[in-house]
Formats: structure tokens, sequence, C-alpha cells
């Protein structure tokens, strides 16, 4: 059991790193065709994150993974409830992926297919990832023989704010990435677009809690251990924090205090959800836990080996590649850029 809470707690800080990295690429994707007015600064928006997209996404890779080898029941319980919806999410990921080198390379027509690929391909998936874990959140209907409900049942109320919700806080996150990678124009509309978002974000972040708290069990973990009322409480102070720092024009705090909201969203999640991974909303006896879903003994230390051995270089690496695509992207660079998408 100690070994499993261990992987849990891994699994959490996957996703974490996986919404706070690529979190902020969905939201310039689900922001680009209201910012880029123009090919110039269209080309500065998909070009500032052009460099990291990419490796943002083996955080994905990393947490399914994980849940593959060291929960395969849930693992195999996430895609036979969520068949169609994880479907959908994977077809629009590789969309948004394609659209990268894609929209370079043919006629202006083509550009505009895939730009609108692109905002598409940032739109679906952060939504749906909304719908996905509002549904965890709230509980499956599974009994004995698995998961028995409908596709349509997956599209309930609570699901669908858990998916505004997500676009809400992805579009506020790029927003202040933006706000630290662009000048001029485009970083005063990406500004005004993290004002915007964020009146988004709080709105259905409140309607949110009011609805976990009486329709979930997501708060019985704090009411038992009031210690873990930390996690929200630095959620709300990181947003806060970010907001200041935004207004102050201090782009690179205020993007790591979002990046830091967006890790507290997913640890409030994680604490919730323990010892659960796909609650039942008819019994507990038929809920997926880290206990009947962890894999043998062999295979969890294997797992946490194999972690221990690559994580730090996947995030040794990732934090180089930041450092040297630091600076701001200019219009006029980007658009004398050979090489730019």
């Amino acid at each position: 059991m100690a070994l499993a809470t261990v992987l849990f707690a891994i699994w959490g800080f996957l996703w974490a790193g996986y919404f706070a990295l690529d979190g902020f690429d969905l939201g310039v994707g689900m922001l680009f065709l209201l910012l880029g007015k123009s090919e110039a600064k269209r080309k500065v928006l998909i070009n500032s994150i052009g460099p990291v997209w990419n490796g943002n996404e083996v955080w994905l890779i990393a947490a399914g993974s994980v849940t593959f080898a060291a929960f395969p029941a849930a693992y195999a319980g996430i895609f036979s409830s969520f068949y169609l919806l994880v479907a959908l999410l994977v077809a629009t990921i590789i969309f948004r992926g394609l659209a990268f080198d894609f929209r370079s390379k043919g006629e202006l027509r083509w550009t505009r297919v895939w730009d609108a690929a692109f905002a598409v391909g940032s739109i679906i998936p952060a939504f749906l990832f909304g719908v996905i874990f509002g549904n965890i959140f709230r509980g499956l209907d599974m009994g004995p023989g698995g998961f028995s409900g409908s596709f349509l049942s997956l599209l309930n109320p609570y699901a669908l704010l858990s998916g505004v919700l997500f676009l809400a806080l992805f579009a506020y996150h790029g927003s202040a990435w933006l706000s630290l990678k662009t000048g001029g124009e485009l970083q005063r509309r990406a500004a005004d677009a993290a004002d915007v978002s964020l009146i988004f974000l709080v709105l259905s972040g409140a309607i949110f809690i009011v609805y976990t708290v009486f329709g979930t069990h997501m708060f019985n973990n704090y009411v038992n251990h009031p210690g873990w009322w930390i996690v929200p409480a630095l959620l709300i102070a990181s947003l806060a924090a970010s907001r200041y720092f935004l207004m102050k024009r201090y782009s690179a705090a205020a993007f790591l205090a979002s990046g830091f909201a967006v890790v507290m969203t997913v640890f409030f999640a994680v604490v919730g959800l323990y010892p659960d991974l796909l609650p039942s909303s008819r019994s507990g006896a038929f809920s997926i836990t880290i206990s009947n879903a962890a894999a043998s003994g062999y295979a969890l230390w294997l797992m946490l080996g194999v972690l221990v051995i690559f994580m730090p270089l996947v995030i040794g690496y990732q934090l180089w590649v930041y450092r040297v695509f630091r600076s701001p992207l200019l219009e006029e660079v980007v658009m004398n850029d050979e090489d730019a998408y």
C-alpha cells in the first residue's frame, strides 16, 4: 500500500507537470485566432511555443505510462469508460501537432486550414480533459461488471462545467505565457485576454467548488485531514499573485505563478481522490482504488526505478530548452526567419 501511494503521488505529479506545461500550449492555441489578426502575429504566437510544445507532451506520455504500468486496472477502466472521448482527444492532439509543420508548407488557403486545426486542436483537448476528469471527480456509473453508463451520461452538467473550467484555466495560463514571450500590441492584447480569462476562471471555479461540495466526495479528505487545506489556499494565493504580477508587468513571475496555480489545481484533485483512481457513484465497493488497481510489487518497484532515473533527465533537458529559447519574439524577426513555422 505504501509503494502504491508513492506511485499515486508521482502519478499526480506527472499530471500536474503536463497541465502546467502543455496547459499554456493549449491556451496559446485557444487564443490563436483571436489574437492572431495578421500573419506576423500568428507566426509569433505559434513560434512562441514551437521549440517546447513536443517536449511538454512527454509528460502526458509519462502519466499514461505510469497509469498503465503501475495501475493497469485503472488504465483499462479509463479506456473502457471514456473510449470515444479519449479517441477524439488523441485525434485532435495529432492534428494540432501536424499544424505546426504543415501551416508553412502550402498555399495561403491551406495555411488557414491548418491554423484552424491548430486552434480547434487546442480547444477540444482542453475541454475534453475537463470533461474526463470531471466525471472522475463526480464518480462513474460502475458496478460489478465495470462501467455501465452511456456516452451521453458522461456529458453531464458537472463534467461540462469542469470542461469550461479547464478552458478558462488554460486560456489564462496561455495569456500569461504570451505576456512573457511577446511585446508591443500583442503583449497588451494578451494581458487583456488574461483579464477576461480570469473572470471566467473565477466564475466557473466558484460554481465548480459549490457543485463539488454538494455533489461529490472530493472534500472528505480535507475535512478528515485539515492540514491539506494548504493546497486550495496556495491555489487561490498563486492566482492572486499572478494577477498582481501581470498588472505590474512582471511577466516571468506572473507566468510562474499561473503555472503554480495549475499545479495546485491538480494537487487539489489528487488529494480529494485518494485513495480512489476511478470512484464509483454507486458504491465504494465498486471503485477502482490504488489498492485493487496496483500492479505487482515487482512492477511497482521497476516503474519507480525508471522514474527516478529518467525524470530528472527529462526535467533537466526541458529546463535547458526553456533557457535557450527564453528571449521574447518580435514580429519582424519571425517573419524573416526561414525556419519559423
